[in-house]
C-alpha cells in the first residue's frame, strides 16, 4: 500500500487504539526501522518472548532461505528474530502487533512452527487447515470482547442491523474490537466500504470494559494466547466469524444513520446453510 510514513497515524483513529501508545513511541520523521522496535522492546517491563522462552527483536529481513532453520517462522521460533523489512506498513504493523500482543503472537508461531515440523517430517506438502486459521487470525484478525453473551450471537448470526443499530447503546457498554491483524492494519490506513476482518470472540466479566486499555489488552493476549495453543479444541476458520469493520460504532462516520447498514453487498446475511 503506497501510503507514506506518518508518526501520527495512530492519534485519531479508533481502529488504532490498541497500538496508539506504543506507536507515539515512533516519534519519528523517517520510516521506523528494526532498531527502533528494538528500543521499544528493551523499554518494556515484561520482556517479549517466544513460545520457546527466547528473547524477541527484529532484524533485517535476509535472502530467500535455503534451510528450513532458516524460513520465517522457524527462525522466530528457534532464535527469537522477527523479520522485518524497511519502508513497508505491513511489517511496522507486525511489529506493533508483536509489541501490543506478545503472548498471542508466540502462539500463532509456535503453531505455525509444529504444523511445518509436522509437514516436513511427514513429507506432506500441503498446508494443514490449522494453519489457515492462524494465518487469518494473523492477517486479518478482530479481538472480540464481550461481557454479553447475546451480542456475541448477533455477531456470529450476522445481525449487522439489530447489533450495530438496534443495540448500539449495548455494544458501547458490553463490548470492544481490538484490531489485531497486521495486515488488516495496513488496509485500515485507507479503509474502504469491503473492508472486513475475522473476529475471535472472548467472554469476559461485567467489569471488564471499566479496565484500563493496558490492562484489557493484557488480559485478551493472555486469552487469545490460551485459545490458540489448545490442543483440545484446535483454531479452526469457523471460528472466526466475519466483521465488517466499517460498521463498528465509531469506526466511520457514515453509520450514524441506519440506512448505512442496507448495504447488503458489505453487510451480508448468514447464508441460511449456516445458521
Amino acid at each position: 500500500m503506497n501510503v507514506p510514513w506518518n508518526p501520527a497515524f495512530a492519534d485519531c483513529a479508533p481502529p488504532f487504539e490498541p497500538v496508539r501508545e506504543t506507536a507515539r513511541q515512533l516519534r519519528t520523521s523517517a520510516w521506523p526501522g528494526c532498531e527502533d522496535f528494538n528500543r521499544l522492546l528493551a523499554l518494556r517491563a515484561v520482556p517479549a518472548v517466544n513460545a520457546a522462552g527466547r528473547a524477541v527483536r527484529f532484524v533485517m529481513q535476509a535472502a530467500r532461505p535455503g534451510k528450513f532453520e532458516d524460513k520465517y517462522e522457524p527462525r522466530i521460533f528457534l532464535r527469537g528474530e522477527v523479520q522485518f523489512r524497511a519502508g513497508d506498513w505491513h511489517d511496522v504493523f507486525n511489529a506493533l502487533a508483536w509489541l501490543t500482543f506478545p503472548r498471542a503472537k508466540a502462539a500463532l508461531n509456535a503453531g505455525h512452527y509444529c504444523a511445518l515440523e509436522r509437514q516436513r517430517a511427514s513429507g506432506a506438502g500441503n498446508r494443514a487447515p490449522v494453519q489457515d486459521a492462524l494465518t487469518l487470525l494473523d492477517e486479518s484478525g478482530v479481538i472480540v470482547a464481550t461481557s454479553d453473551a447475546a451480542l456475541g450471537g448477533l455477531l456470529a448470526s450476522h445481525e449487522w442491523t439489530e447489533l450495530f443499530w438496534n443495540r448500539r447503546a449495548e455494544v458501547a457498554q458490553h463490548m470492544r474490537f481490538y484490531l489485531f491483524g497486521h495486515g488488516l492494519g495496513e488496509k485500515m490506513l485507507r479503509p474502504f466500504i469491503g473492508v472486513t476482518g475475522r473476529g475471535l470472540v472472548c467472554e469476559v466479566p461485567r467489569g471488564f470494559m471499566a479496565l484500563p486499555l493496558a490492562r484489557q489488552l493484557a488480559e485478551m493476549d493472555g486469552k487469545i494466547a490460551a485459545r490458540i495453543g489448545s490442543v483440545q479444541s484446535p483454531l479452526a476458520t469457523r471460528d472466526l466469524t466475519p466483521v465488517p469493520l466499517l460498521g463498528i460504532p465509531d469506526w466511520c462516520p457514515d453509520n450514524e444513520d441506519e440506512r448505512y447498514y442496507n448495504n447488503a453487498a458489505y453487510f451480508r446475511p448468514k447464508s441460511p446453510g449456516l445458521r
